[in-house]
């Protein structure tokens, strides 16, 4: 037996190295290796040997088995090598060709506004604020002047959270707006100083959710940034030189804006603010409705109930506030039609961006 695996060795590396291509070195994979070859036959025999041959018998042939696994793998590294180099010297290879571009990504429309936001009160003082999503009924309306069964509420129907519990006129819910976080960042400063409470000025970008119908002009979440002014002295015309300017260096220096009478429970007296239109001009267009003017975000300020809620003394300091949503002011500096493409993830929409 063992000189039958000598001559098992010596025939298949007299034989491999006689291959030159790798068709004929699967083959020879078969032939000498394969599960019906000579040398497995010698495995499935040792059984029948006398106990005593079995030891050096398996021996050698796993040797055999081990000699030939690798000198097929050099065989094969071998072929490849050689048909490598047969291809580098046969093709020609021109490496003036442009590469492929590697495509980048690119901020979704909604971020890009956001940052832009961010960038421009930034420069005019004002720090990021940053509130929860999950709020209760307490911060989202009532200490907002919404008390239990206002009618404003019917404005912003809610999304409620079922956490299992009774809570009664303090349920958990989505926030509506970002109008909350003005109580969570009013009562952090005034902690810092109950009887001097420090002046605010800050925006509270975040998502907000409502319950309402999918159109294409409506959605059950979308992006709001609210802003919050207090300090002593501040009065309104504080509010319409911070949103005048924002309006300037968002659509252009020459940009005309009005402020029309309006109504929030947080803010008194409250108002909408609106800019000329900038595709006719003011002559009005379907863009405008015909009117000549867009409206843009709603302010005031800020109702002593709410001041006395978030620890500062009405009598003595005052503030405005703010709210706008960065896909309304991306849908009409680009003419958007749907307000639904903002999160339909559609590469076509976005890549315009």
């Amino acid at each position: 037996m063992l000189s039958t695996l000598d001559q098992i060795e010596k025939k298949a590396l007299t034989e491999l190295e006689n291959i030159t291509d790798e068709s004929a070195l699967q083959s020879w994979r078969v032939s000498f290796l394969g599960r019906n070859s000579p040398l497995m036959k010698v495995f499935d025999q040792l059984g029948t040997l006398p106990r005593e041959e079995r030891p050096a018998i398996g021996r050698r042939a796993n040797e055999v088995k081990q000699a030939l696994e690798a000198a097929f793998n050099a065989r094969s590294e071998s072929l490849r090598q050689a048909a490598l180099q047969r291809s580098l010297e046969s093709e020609r290879l021109d490496v003036t060709l442009p590469g492929r571009p590697v495509r980048r990504g690119r901020l979704h429309p909604a971020t890009q506004t956001l940052r832009e936001v961010y960038r421009i009160f930034g420069e005019m003082g004002f720090q990021i604020y940053r509130s929860r999503e999950v709020e209760t009924d307490e911060f989202n309306f009532q200490l907002l002047n919404f008390p239990p069964n206002h009618p404003a509420r019917d404005m912003q129907d809610t999304f409620f959270v079922d956490a299992g519990v009774d809570r009664g006129d303090n349920p958990i819910l989505l926030r509506t707006h970002t109008s909350p976080g003005q109580i969570r960042a009013m009562r952090e400063f005034a902690a810092m100083d109950p009887q001097n409470p420090p002046p605010i000025r800050i925006i509270l970008p975040g998502m907000c959710f409502r319950y309402e119908q999918v159109t294409a002009r409506s959605e059950v979440q979308f992006n709001q940034v609210e802003g919050l002014a207090v300090g002593e002295n501040i009065t309104f015309g504080d509010l319409k030189g911070t949103l005048s300017d924002f309006a300037r260096r968002v659509y252009g220096q020459h940009v005309r804006t009005r402020f029309r009478a309006s109504h929030f429970p947080f803010t008194e007296p409250s108002a909408e603010m609106d800019i000329e239109c900038f595709v006719c001009g003011g002559a009005g267009c379907p863009i405008c409705k015909r009117t000549g003017w867009l409206e843009i975000l709603g302010c005031g300020m800020v109702h002593p109930v709410v001041l006395r809620n978030g620890g500062y003394d009405p009598r003595r300091y005052t503030g405005f506030a703010f709210g706008m949503g960065p896909e309304r002011i991306t849908i009409l500096r680009h003419k958007i039609e749907d307000i639904r493409n903002f999160w339909a993830n559609d590469f076509r929409f976005l890549q315009q961006f």
